[in-house]
Order: C-alpha cells, then sequence, then structure tokens
C-alpha cells in the first residue's frame, strides 16, 4: 500500500470515496444470485468502523435468510404500508409498496441493523447525560457506512421504512432494551440507476447545498441564494469540481 506523505488521500483513493456517496442508491429490485458470507462480513467490517461516543459500539447486525421470516416481515411491511395509507394514498406509496413488498423476499439477504440501549450507556459515556439518543445517531452512521461500503462492492441496499417495531421485535424476537434502526434488504442488482428511484419515477428532485446551508445563525443564508432551489444534477456522474474530476 503506497505511503501517504500528506494527510490527503491520493487521488483515485478520494474519488472512490466520493464515488460511492453519488452513486449510492435506495434498491428496491435484487438479482436471486447469493452474497458471499465473506463479501457480507467485510461489508459489516466496514460498518463497525463507525465513529462512536465514548467507543460505546451500541449496534449489533442481525442477518436473516430464513423464508419464514422474512414472509413474515413482508406481511407486517403491506399491514403497516395500508395503515400509513389510510393518512397519505398516492401513485407514489403504491409504488413503493409493490417493489418494497417484492424485495424482502427477492433479497437474498436481509439485515436487521439495531441499537443496545444498555450498552457502554450513562455514566460511561462522557456527555451523554446533556444528550441522550447518540447511540441512536452512531448506529445510523454505521447503517451509512455499511450502504457505502455496499455500493463499492456492487451490493445493492434498500431501507424497508414502514415497519411496527414492536410487531418487528416479535418477529424478529428481540430483546428488551434493543431497538430496531433499519431494516435493510441487500443483494447483487442487474444495474444501479443513474439517479434515484424517487427523481426518475416519483418526480421528486434533490434540494441545493444553498438551500440548507445557513451561516452563523439560523436563517442567515448568502447572499442571493434561493431557499428552495432544486438541485440540477440528475446524472450519476460527479459534480464538476468534486475530487477525482
Amino acid at each position: 500500500m503506497r505511503e501517504l506523505t500528506s494527510n490527503t488521500f491520493p487521488p483515485l483513493w478520494r474519488r472512490g470515496v466520493y464515488e460511492a456517496m453519488y452513486r449510492r442508491r435506495d434498491v428496491r429490485r435484487f438479482l436471486t444470485r447469493p452474497v458471499s458470507d465473506k463479501l457480507i462480513r467485510r461489508i459489516l467490517r466496514a460498518a463497525h468502523q463507525a465513529g462512536s461516543m465514548g467507543m460505546m459500539q451500541p449496534w449489533n447486525f442481525l442477518i436473516i435468510k430464513d423464508l419464514g421470516i422474512k414472509h413474515r416481515v413482508k406481511q407486517e411491511f403491506i399491514r403497516a404500508n395500508q395503515e400509513a395509507g389510510r393518512v397519505s394514498e398516492d401513485e407514489r406509496q403504491r409504488l413503493d409498496q409493490n417493489l418494497t413488498s417484492e424485495a424482502i423476499e427477492q433479497a437474498p439477504i436481509n439485515l436487521a441493523v439495531t441499537c443496545d440501549r444498555s450498552r457502554r450507556g450513562p455514566p460511561h459515556v462522557l456527555g451523554r447525560h446533556t444528550v441522550i439518543d447518540p447511540d441512536l445517531f452512531v448506529t445510523c452512521c454505521a447503517l451509512q457506512n455499511l450502504w457505502l461500503a455496499a455500493r463499492a462492492e456492487g451490493v445493492g441496499v434498500g431501507w424497508v421504512n414502514i415497519l411496527d417495531p414492536s410487531a418487528m421485535a416479535g418477529i424478529l424476537g428481540l430483546p428488551a432494551g434493543i431497538v430496531l434502526v433499519g431494516y435493510l434488504c441487500m443483494g447483487h442488482v442487474a444495474r444501479f440507476t443513474d439517479a434515484p428511484t424517487l427523481e426518475t419515477a416519483g418526480g421528486e428532485s434533490r434540494l441545493s447545498l444553498e438551500s440548507v446551508l445557513f451561516y452563523d445563525h439560523w436563517g442567515n443564508r448568502a447572499p442571493g441564494t434561493q431557499s428552495d432551489a432544486p438541485s440540477t444534477r440528475t446524472t450519476r456522474s460527479l459534480p464538476r469540481g468534486s475530487p477525482g474530476t
């Protein structure tokens, strides 16, 4: 491995990091080809490298391959999604329900990412008495690490975000104090889309950075900034001026 002479990664390393971020997708269609245990463990090791306040490392990863459990999760998703549909019913929701319900059973791997809220908790973690949820925050950091590593390895990830926590605790046998943070479908894909599905099929667009950026205090924007301007980038290419371009 090349010895670094500064704190900056070499250009190819930097480009790889940014490519994973910009090309990450929430996947809903998977190939049935198995994902090797070696590859899954490599991805999970990357997730396990996430920063965690006081080294609390509150996450656990529950790998699910059992078809019976996947089917129960699928039925719970359909039930919860129908319940949500009573509040908000639109074409995007129906599209997501159809794609997600099939993905749960189609994906070779389902992965439950959990947070153990008692692991190295107060008073062992400095500062946790003022911010009570850093364990949930750092579990999300581990999940993002996982997502980016999976994208770099060509493995698709889809987050199933409409599930009842109590029902899922029963299905997965989660003990008290273990919180489900993310339920993921994982597997190889035929291709990754050039843009997120909600941009191409749902009509949504990513907000521009300027529209969410303030200086010194809330609401203080750079002169001439439009507060709700969408980003014009819809391709998978890195924006001009990004590392490696």
